[in-house]
């Protein structure tokens, strides 16, 4: 198998469907979208309750992090999307952008220019296509589709209440500059049906004779004549061939996939390379480092006088569910569980919020949390929106994938004020509104009290919030490994286009922005042209 492009984009997840979509725009150009995982045809993608269905071996890579020296060396599951549409097809669908801060920081503290807030404002509206907030904060034309929730369990809305009882105002939109407060997240699906960038971006335009979409296709290199990119390596089965690129290789793999094949590209840290048995081509000390993810911690409760979504885990309430959504489109079938959310301080002295908390109605939704005794709780969970640990992702060696560590904790701040937001869950799960519906704390139980007993719980318990950031980190500055426009430095003819490129992770769930991403650099190259 041969092929010829004028692109090569590698990973057909957020930011790359998205840049498949804008790029093929233009007739002339050809371009070749490259996913490693199937196509996403499954169900469980598509209806938005299904997605915890969705993050096992069957649409994930199966990644597990290195030992955790700040989290008594435990090694968890590190779910990263290998399917079309990346993590927008098994994501929550919870569409969050982050403060004006984190993008202005980009610019002021990061050396960024171009991706200040003003800035890239205009790429999300583009990309939105919202169904009750307009202009000029969002988009009501894009593709895609942004709602409210279709459905919303009772409890939900009693936690909400609680909240409000605890001190924080009602906030109608999260995206409004000003996150601080309580409310409903917006969700990236709408009549019953997720809204993913394969769904909004690409399926729509994949007849395009200029667009040339491969899946269960996996890519071993860059290749390179001297330092420029040409092409691809790939294996679909075990037959390796070669795709050219006449103009740009792109590669949109994600913060674990990118540094990965960039590395085993010879791009990377001559020290790790080299330790991994890989070539040098190009000395990029950077490539690989700065992880960032947000650290997630759970309390699951028990309930009383109230059902959670824990009942249609039982076959004849899944069957009333299903006939529900087939007669009528609506119910439990159109939630994505996660449906109520908040912004608050643990650190008085951040003049912005720095904790989020997602409440799902319902337990053991999430791979590894646990579910209760009576089949019958809640879970509300909470991270620190910009932590101070930084990881690494470097090359294994002898082909192996990548070592993944997120070096959560190292930093002594997240986990002082991670044990802080802990508390502060407990708080809002004291409030009249909702405690009345909790016979108990399942977890971590409330014998662990003690700010020793809570850190202990922190560093064993804490997971992934599945936001990995930053390892090919955008910047003015020579070490930086993609400037402003997103070229890889050093080489020729490469660009990386996905979160990698975040100097710092934004304060929020990051689906959103990989698209803006995607956006911006679809105007970047065409402007180039």
């Amino acid at each position: 198998m041969s092929h010829e492009a004028d692109f090569v984009i590698v990973g057909g997840g957020s930011a790359g469907c998205t840049l498949a979509a804008r790029l093929t725009e233009d007739p002339s150009v050809k371009v070749v979208l490259i996913e490693a995982g199937s196509r996403d045809t499954s169900p469980y993608i598509h209806l938005p309750v299904t997605y915890y269905k969705t993050t096992g071996p069957k649409f994930t890579w199966g990644y597990h992090t290195a030992p955790q020296a700040n989290q008594d060396g435990i090694t968890a599951p590190f779910a990263q999307a290998r399917v079309l549409g990346g993590g927008s097809s098994v994501n929550a669908q919870i569409y969050m952008r982050g403060i004006p801060r984190d993008y202005d920081d980009w610019r002021d503290v990061y050396g960024c220019d171009g991706w200040g807030y003003s800035d890239v404002l205009p790429f999300f509206v583009t990309a939105e296509n919202n169904d009750r907030l307009s202009e000029p904060l969002h988009g009501t034309e894009g593709p895609l589709k942004v709602s409210d929730q279709a459905y919303t369990h009772p409890l939900t809305r009693a936690w909400l209440k609680a909240c409000q009882q605890m001190g924080m105002p009602y906030n109608g939109d999260f995206n409004s500059g000003d996150p601080s407060g309580c409310g409903l997240y917006q969700v990236t699906n709408r009549a019953g049906r997720r809204s993913s960038a394969a769904n909004a971006y690409l399926h729509p335009v994949e007849n395009r004779a200029n667009l040339t979409v491969l899946t269960d296709a996996h890519v071993t290199r860059v290749v390179f004549e001297g330092k420029r990119a040409t092409g691809i390596e790939l294996r679909r089965g075990t037959v390796l061939s070669t795709i050219s690129a006449g103009s740009e290789v792109i590669l949109s793999a994600g913060a674990i996939g990118t540094p990965h094949l960039l590395q085993r590209s010879g791009i990377g840290p001559a020290g790790w390379l080299k330790d991994a048995g890989i070539d040098v081509l190009h000395h990029s000390g950077e490539v690989g480092a700065n992880l960032q993810d947000h650290l997630d911690v759970f309390l699951i409760h028990e309930l009383t006088g109230i059902e959670s979504y824990d009942k249609y885990k039982k076959p004849h309430w899944q069957a009333w569910a299903g006939l529900q959504f087939a007669l009528f489109g609506t119910g439990p079938v159109t939630s994505n569980v996660v449906e109520g959310g908040a912004f608050w301080w643990v650190d008085k002295n951040d003049p912005y919020p720095d904790v989020q908390f997602h409440f799902l109605a319902g337990a053991g939704v999430e791979a590894g949390i646990p579910s209760v005794p009576s089949g019958n709780g809640c879970t509300l969970n909470a991270y620190l929106v910009r932590p101070k640990s930084r990881g690494t992702v470097k090359p294994g060696s002898n082909g192996q994938g990548p070592i993944i560590d997120p070096n959560f904790l190292s930093d002594s701040y997240d986990l002082k004020r991670t044990v802080d937001a802990v508390k502060l869950s407990r708080k809002i799960m004291e409030q009249p509104a909702i405690s009345g519906f909790l016979s108990r704390e399942h977890f971590p139980g409330t014998k662990t009290a003690s700010d020793a007993e809570l850190e202990d719980f922190v560093r064993k318990q804490a997971r992934t919030g599945y936001h990995p950031v930053g390892t090919c980190r955008m910047g003015s500055d020579e070490k930086s490994v993609v400037d402003t426009c997103l070229r890889v430095r050093g080489v020729e003819g490469l660009r990386v286009v996905d979160n990698s490129v975040m100097p710092r992770l934004v304060s929020a769930n990051t689906n959103a922005t990989a698209i803006m991403i995607g956006e911006r650099a679809a105007r970047f190259i065409r402007g180039n042209r």
